[in-house]
């Protein structure tokens, strides 16, 4: 009983703290915090539904309780007052109030448990998943790997839009979107109508992966597998955040999920592989700097500018990378280990799911960007051989 309590607890206490960023929202956006928002979100699975029904249930159970002891205790005191003469009664026990007060609460528990106990099974059974997708917390971002299901080998990472961090950090927000501080780069794509199973872990410190609208909320453990799952009815936007305190970056990591259509999904998943079989260029390929430096540009603001910034200065403890002795150094092996095996205990995410010539491009970027005229260029073949070590 008591574990239910503090599962059911969890959920609606990562409910309460979505709806406090409620009172920050410029406008209703759909899918996410509505202004003045006080109600938990509208839900889009059945989970979600019967989690509100929950909530209401026990809220009208705990406050018809209230109203009834306090009202009984109340009457008693002002009835029964001295000035009015009555006259206290002397007696040690009474089976039937004992017995009463026994066996009323003990009923009302287990038809609030009943209901809860069903909810809590059914919102752990993973099995028969249509499709499975790891979802792995970073500081500060997050990892979507498609392990099973239609769109198996898909992965990526979700990062905060550059711009609603660089609006955050110079602290006027008059023109904040609706998604303030929710929209990313790479939407978590699944479509509407199939049972989709999450699994979570972290990279360096506890993440919590947290979709109201679906009734999910997973801590993300570093060294463990946890897993949730959700079905979305409806298609459309839905958001969520990180819901465990997880470093000085935690308002930056956002969760966006995409529900579409089969057919749309399906058109997805042919069109990231598409992209995916494009980015595996040839490892052999002798590239210029010419060429690197472009495709370097758009691989660094998509992925690396949310930390180093657009500058490469770095902020707070996010080295910089103008002027880094690593990234100036002729001996290209130590970025590259860097880059692919992440650095300083997680803080730095691994980026080996970008391709040779993606890592290449980005790291030569790096070494000729800003201030680091270096001239060097770094080929893809120089990073398919560290792969792995």
């Amino acid at each position: 009983m008591k574990r239910i309590s503090n599962k059911l607890g969890s959920l609606l206490l990562g409910g309460s703290a979505w709806v406090a960023t409620a009172v920050h929202a410029v406008q209703d956006l759909p899918g996410g915090p509505a202004v003045n928002q006080l109600n938990l979100h509208p839900p889009v699975t059945k989970i979600a539904e019967e989690q509100h029904f929950l909530h209401w249930m026990m809220l009208v159970v705990c406050t018809v309780i209230f109203i009834g002891v306090f009202g009984v205790m109340f009457y008693s005191i002002w009835h029964h007052r001295k000035s009015r003469g009555a006259k206290a009664a002397n007696f040690h026990e009474s089976v039937t109030v004992e017995v009463a007060w026994t066996v009323i609460p003990f009923i009302i528990v287990i038809l609030m448990a009943l209901p809860a106990t069903k909810v809590l099974v059914a919102q752990k059974d993973t099995t028969n998943a249509d499709l499975t997708i790891k979802a792995t917390g970073y500081q500060w971002k997050w990892g979507y790997d498609y392990i099973a299901g239609e769109g198996e080998g898909l992965a990526y990472i979700s990062t905060l839009d550059s711009s609603h961090r660089r609006m955050s950090d110079s602290g006027d927000v008059s023109k904040a979107p609706a998604d303030y501080l929710l929209k990313v780069d790479n939407p978590l794509i699944v479509p509407v109508g199939k049972k989709v199973r999450i699994i979570t872990t972290a990279n360096d410190v506890i993440h919590s992966f947290m979709v109201p609208a679906f009734g999910i909320k997973q801590d993300a453990i570093p060294g463990f597998v946890r897993d949730t799952w959700f079905r979305a009815e409806k298609v459309g936007d839905y958001y969520g955040q990180c819901a465990e305190l997880c470093g000085k970056e935690h308002a930056y990591m956002p969760i966006h999920v995409k529900v579409v259509s089969a057919p749309e999904y399906t058109a997805w998943v042919d069109a990231e592989k598409k992209k995916v079989a494009a980015r595996q260029d040839d490892p052999n390929k002798v590239w210029t700097l010419e060429a690197l430096l472009p495709r370097g540009e758009k691989v660094y603001a998509a992925n690396c500018a949310a930390c180093h910034q657009a500058n490469g200065k770095g902020a707070g403890p996010i080295k910089p990378l103008d002027g880094s002795a690593i990234v100036l150094d002729q001996d290209h092996a130590k970025q590259i280990h860097i880059v692919l095996n992440g650095a300083a205990g997680g803080a730095m995410p691994p980026w080996k799911q970008l391709g040779d010539t993606d890592l290449a491009a980005v790291v030569t970027y790096t070494k000729n960007a800003w201030s680091n005229k270096t001239g060097q260029v770094v080929q893809p073949a120089e990073i398919l051989a560290q792969r792995g070590k």
